[in-house]
């Protein structure tokens, strides 16, 4: 797809002519549109549903069919009761859904927002200083057209990363952050066909090993409390220290003229921010590539171990997805240059060992007690030994009194203890009828 102005396109998702004057004052007139509307935010996120929605359509969003709606339905179904001897927390998952790419996009933008807003803060703050002090005040409410620009700006590009993401991810919980409403399993099943030809295996195989995935993700991030407040602060706190290049910026404005929207096809965001060069910011992406690496590695060592003698792929597929996830995809790589956040988990294979260790050691129930409390959770210095930390003296009554099945954490009533609990676990079916 050709680099579009603002991201922006005409019907069909082509960039404006300059040499067709019809078209050329259409794309003026929706420039001007967008120009005079009112901002909520650095982010103008409508444009950035519209630039997402354009490119979709033309690089292809087939519709869920009624099959795959039912195969989901039943791969999440079966990969949750799978999970139930490998896993002490118990099914996460309320309803289960097949979506579309587009539906991918606006059933996780509330997310997108939270998590991109303050960087792109910094970016329209940045454009904003570069008008000299002495002539702000002659500017007046000009002052709030460079703000629009810079929110239209981050929002094209910000919706040409998420059309990519969206061609390419294939559940709710793909990238190891909890982007969807809680409770809701959800699978991509184009993307999942997409990738399973790639790997030469049956698409039925892939869309059950994705569903081993997505439905771990929900254990974990339904049955402890604190974690999507962890990590989702854990990325706020590293996008609220980000430093923008202001010099970066400079170049990039000097090359847009205003009345050639060609000069503005060419514009990107990419490489304004500054790398993490303060100790605040260094700890708080140490923070943050620890607590990815620790849920995508919680993820893969149960899913490896419930699907290790019922899939006969199983191998191929969980190093396939450890390649995946430790490289990232194009789209990936896009949004990480865009916003200046990496969501690859560095130490994968670290935290994977960690918890195979914990295991070996302190059996299914004693590994995941571990997420009772974010201060039980080991240290990135701590990967390094994974048999050290499992061997590490801890309080085992408070591990064995963690209940998962209360919000508060430590409480009375079906109390985990050993590999067991009290009554019996709960079964898929109770949470997500047909």
């Amino acid at each position: 797809m050709p680099d579009i102005p603002f991201g922006f396109a005409l019907p069909g998702g082509q960039p404006p002519d300059p040499n067709d004057p019809q078209q050329m004052q259409q794309f003026m007139a929706q420039l001007q549109q967008l120009l005079a509307a009112p901002g909520s935010g650095p982010v103008n996120w409508d444009l950035a549903r519209q630039v997402a929605a354009s490119q979709l359509s033309s690089t292809g969003d087939p519709a869920v069919t009624p099959f795959e709606r039912h195969a989901v339905e039943e791969a999440l179904r079966l990969a949750d009761l799978w999970l139930e001897p490998s896993s002490a927390l118990p099914s996460g998952i309320q309803t289960s859904v097949a979506w579309n790419r587009n539906e991918w996009i606006f059933r996780t933008l509330d997310v997108w927002r939270k998590l991109c807003d303050p960087v792109a803060g910094r970016m329209v703050g940045a454009m904003g200083d570069l008008v000299p002090p002495e002539a702000r005040a002659q500017l007046g409410p000009m002052q709030s057209m460079v703000a629009t620009l810079g929110g239209a700006l981050f929002g094209g590009q910000l919706g040409q990363a998420l059309g990519s993401l969206a061609a390419e991810v294939l559940s709710a919980g793909d990238i190891g952050l909890p982007l969807g409403p809680a409770g809701t399993a959800a699978l991509v099943p184009a993307n999942i066909r997409e990738y399973g030809a790639g790997l030469e295996l049956p698409e039925d195989e892939v869309r059950l090993y994705v569903a081993l995935r997505e439905a771990a993700h929900q254990r974990l991030f339904g049955h402890v409390p604190w974690l999507r407040g962890h990590v989702l602060t854990a990325v706020e706190t590293y996008a609220a220290g980000i430093t923008v290049n202001r010099e970066a910026i400079e170049e990039a404005m000097g090359r847009v003229d205003p009345t050639n929207p060609e000069s503005m096809q060419a514009l990107a965001l990419e490489g304004i921010f500054t790398p993490e060069d303060t100790p605040s910011q260094k700890a708080s992406l140490a923070r943050l590539e620890t607590a990815l690496a620790l849920v995508e590695g919680w993820v893969c060592h149960v899913v490896d171990s419930a699907a290790s003698e019922r899939l006969p792929n199983v191998v191929k597929l969980g190093e396939a997805f450890r390649r995946r996830r430790a490289a990232g995809g194009p789209a990936e790589q896009t949004f990480a240059a865009l916003v200046g956040l990496e969501l690859r988990p560095r130490r994968l294979r670290e935290a994977a060992a960690l918890w195979a260790a914990l295991t070996e050691h302190r059996g299914i129930a004693g590994r995941d007690a571990i997420w009772g409390h974010p201060d039980l959770l080991p240290s990135g210095e701590e990967f390094a030994d994974p048999e050290g930390f499992a061997r590490a003296q801890l309080d085992l009554d408070e591990l064995d009194s963690f209940d998962f099945t209360q919000p508060g954490g430590p409480a009375g009533g079906d109390r985990i203890s050993g590999d067991q609990t009290d009554e019996g676990p709960e079964q898929p079916g109770d949470k997500n009828p047909s």
